[in-house]
């Protein structure tokens, strides 16, 4: 699980910061005139983009004792169903 937080946050995070940078240079040595609101936007979208990868890492885990495989993908489902499970209401009593 660590490892997917790792990569499917840290990746798009990085990303996000890149974009600053890039859009710096790219401004700043007058290759191109890049709106402010576009590198807003940019960064923005690589950000949403790491918090739906944290959300993937921590759904695709697996609590059985032996590893899952790389992408946990068979586990994602699972743990969906499990989370859907616990914040279902009791039923109510008359």
């Amino acid at each position: 699980m660590a490892r997917r937080v790792a990569i499917a946050t840290g990746l798009p995070t990085v990303m996000g910061m890149a974009t600053f940078i890039v859009s710096y240079v790219v401004v700043s040595r007058g290759l191109m005139d890049i709106p402010p609101a576009a590198t807003l936007v940019t960064s923005g979208g690589f950000f949403l983009l790491g918090l739906v990868g944290l959300s993937y890492g921590v759904l695709s885990a697996s609590w059985e004792p032996a590893a899952g495989s790389l992408l946990g993908f068979e586990q994602l489902g699972v743990n969906i169903s499990r989370l859907r499970s616990s914040v279902k209401r009791p039923p109510a009593s008359s």
